[in-house]
């Protein structure tokens, strides 16, 4: 009786075991979903980023300043196409997330356009520094609206699922400074 007492407990125990392991590796759509949106901000931040040293290291020329637009704007066009792929999390609030991840597409195509207005009527020096000015504006502006549109989608969900997802991603922890 007792051996069989003792085999019952540890049978139990192997499968409490198991059971707890897989729940705290298994990766959701919700997981994927955020993974993807970090993915693609963070490959389009680091484009930029590029962008921007290769324009500061070469000097700022209009030639220059057009060939970071033309980047920009690439890059830009990158990140919506990878963002409308992913669709939307499969959470309550799912719908919600896919039209911010829309807005926020949307406000960095519209900041490339307001770059590239800048750069097309910019001439002489003092246009091209004007120009700069008006790029380096629409950059700042476009890395806030990314930092607000993950703040938001991690508050979206009321059972905290997105918020949870985008904390257990790696791809996340850049843009959430952990």
């Amino acid at each position: 009786m007792r051996r069989m007492l003792t085999g019952a407990c540890a049978a139990l125990l192997a499968v409490l075991a198991v059971a707890g392991c897989g729940s705290s590796s298994t990766t959701t759509a919700t997981d994927t979903w955020a993974t993807g949106v970090c993915t693609a901000i963070t490959a389009w931040q680091t484009q930029l980023t590029s962008i921007e040293d290769t324009v500061k290291s070469g000097g700022v020329t209009q030639d220059s300043i057009n060939s970071a637009v033309d980047q920009a704007q690439a890059a830009t066009n990158d990140l919506a196409k990878s963002l409308k792929k992913l669709g939307k999390p499969d959470t309550q609030a799912g719908q919600q997330a896919k039209d911010d991840v829309q807005k926020l597409s949307d406000e960095l195509s519209k900041g490339v356009k307001t770059i590239q207005d800048a750069v097309k009527g910019a001439s002489g020096a003092a246009g091209v520094l004007s120009a700069v000015s008006t790029a380096t504006g629409t950059l700042s502006t476009m890395i806030s609206q990314v930092s607000t549109t993950i703040s938001d989608l991690q508050s979206l969900d009321p059972k905290g699922e997105l918020e949870q997802a985008f904390k257990k991603s790696s791809a996340c922890k850049p843009l959430l400074g952990s």
